[in-house]
């Protein structure tokens, strides 16, 4: 069994192996929410997460170190009731819609702001690259704080400061503060990204926790796929494209602050530093104190596990860098519609109102809430059960989806490209966002999922590459969207994509087949 939360919590985010079940860059978490050594002999799984609430049968080796009081402690985040978990659980999924509704509302204003500032469209679309490329450098940051200060402080603070970014974009006047402030919101909102993750891993057990994650990377998805279709409604009404970011604004205040006044901290460290703080002034000894007193976390500590191992890992792990250039060109390709569905329903198809060419996007998104759905009965039923009859589960396990998901991305791009022609009606071109959102998001999540199960104690390290490498793409795809389904047209533009989904297919199959023998010969994969 673990032992005690804070009685051996080393502050090391390297050992912190039980990173939730998603798309995500998390920080330094509990020793509770780690994953330990299995026992096999008294059937424990590889992989799985002991309860803080069964993590008490070593007394405390220091007197002076505040601790949980029992394994029913009203305070510690995993006994908090089922309704209050999912309730948090909601707000850290708006939050996180917010932020990625933000990235590419904008993205429908992009030709007005065009004609406005006297430039053109490809530099314009950096409003929406930039808001993505901070994606990509926010984590570096925000996920050290957070295992400093914990969830909520970070969470609040960068949340409020990406909200206040969206004033200078409302009433700018010139480009350069719209891109400069489009940045400075994505690094700020990222926080959301690299936060949120933990927050999972703090509430919930393994089982519920990959039905709270697919719910959360569902909002990731969802977000930017609503910001088109609002934005398309708003930019030629009367309200004009400044209200994209008034709109936008309005909706980070609303949840903000009920987020505010009803979002607790959830990181067991942070928890117990602040009873100590409490009940050093109520009992007057001053000796209490946290074991987050005893081990803070270094500078190195920093540049070790957020910047250098990292890229050592993406250089050296095939695991680690083939899986990441898939999900890259998954992530850039959802950036990418956002341009390329008004090129084909505005202009190819002649719809004129901006806000009714972003209706098919409805198409992804069902797709995405499908994809969710059938990700949460697998999790449920297939990986429960299979836990119970062999008592463990390897990584591979993980691939099944993920290799039909790699067949119907391609199939729906496909689709959707040879069904653009004008003379074609618009349904089937419609329909086919959906195998697209479905290839989508299963592609994304067991991506993510299966580099968690393969690395477990680095699998900070691998995903904090993951995101870097997957948001630069995010942020680069937009920029050719337009010349190239300009110049190539709908069909052939969307069969390039298709044709490199294509190529990627082999890489869950390869991992599937060859997996194991290739975990083995792998430095940074644990051994059972």
């Amino acid at each position: 069994m673990a032992e005690n939360t804070t009685a051996s919590h080393s502050m090391d985010p390297e050992k912190d192996a039980n990173i939730p079940e998603l798309a995500r860059n998390n920080s330094n978490l509990p020793e509770s929410s780690r994953l330990h050594e299995p026992d096999l002999e008294k059937g424990e799984v590889p992989g799985s997460v002991p309860s803080p609430a069964l993590s008490y049968d070593e007394p405390k080796k220091n007197p002076d170190i505040v601790n949980w009081d029992g394994p029913n402690d009203p305070e510690n985040p995993r006994n908090f009731s089922r309704m209050r978990k999912w309730y948090i659980t909601m707000m850290l999924s708006l939050l996180t819609f917010c932020i990625t509704f933000s990235s590419s509302v904008f993205s429908q204003a992009t030709a007005v702001t065009a004609k406005i500032y006297g430039v053109s469209v490809e530099v314009t679309t950096l409003g929406t690259a930039l808001i993505v490329l901070g994606f990509a450098l926010g984590p570096i940051i925000w996920g050290p704080l957070s295992e400093v200060y914990g969830r909520r402080l970070p969470m609040l603070v960068c949340f409020t400061i990406s909200a206040i970014f969206q004033i200078p974009v409302a009433v700018a006047q010139n480009l350069a503060t719209i891109l400069i402030c489009r940045f400075l919101i994505g690094t700020f909102g990222s926080v959301t990204l690299a936060v949120v993750g933990g927050a999972l891993v703090d509430l919930w057990e393994p089982v519920d926790r990959g039905i709270a994650a697919a719910g959360f990377c569902a909002a990731t998805f969802l977000g930017p796929i609503a910001g088109p279709i609002i934005g398309g409604f708003i930019v030629p009404s009367h309200l004009g494209w400044r209200w994209t970011n008034w709109i936008t604004l309005i909706l980070d205040a609303t949840v903000g602050l009920v987020a505010l006044f009803s979002l607790p901290e959830t990181f067991a460290p942070v928890i117990l530093q602040n009873r100590a703080t409490r009940l050093r002034y109520e009992t007057k000894n001053w000796a209490l104190h946290s074991t987050l007193d005893e081990s803070p976390l270094t500078f190195n500590d920093i540049i070790h596990k957020y910047l250098s191992r990292p890229f050592e890992m993406l250089i050296l792990e095939p695991i680690l860098s083939l899986t990441t250039i898939y999900l890259s060109v998954v992530y850039g390709i959802l950036y990418l519609f956002f341009f390329a569905y008004p090129i084909s329903f505005g202009e190819v198809r002649g719809w004129e109102h901006p806000g009714v060419a972003a209706l098919p996007f409805i198409g992804l998104l069902i797709g995405i809430l499908l994809g969710c759905a059938v990700l949460i009965y697998i999790s449920k039923h297939q990986y429960a059960q299979k836990l119970k009859e062999t008592g463990k589960l390897v990584p591979e396990d993980r691939l099944p989806p993920m290799i039909f998901a790699a067949f119907t991305l391609p199939a729906g791009l496909f689709w959707f490209g040879w069904t653009s022609s004008p003379h074609i009606t618009w349904v089937p071109q419609v329909i086919a966002g959906v195998p697209i959102g479905f290839g989508l998001i299963i592609i994304f999540l067991q991506g993510i999922n299966y580099v968690v199960d393969v690395y477990l104690v680095y699998a900070n390290s691998a995903l904090a590459a993951n995101t870097f490498i997957r948001s630069l793409l995010g942020a680069a795809f937009p920029m050719f969207a337009s010349q190239m389904y300009h110049n190539l047209g709908v069909a052939w533009a969307s069969s390039v994509l298709a044709f490199i989904t294509l190529a990627m297919i082999p890489v869950p199959i390869l991992f599937y087949v060859y997996g194991a023998r290739i975990r083995a010969m792998s430095r940074f994969v644990p051994k059972a």
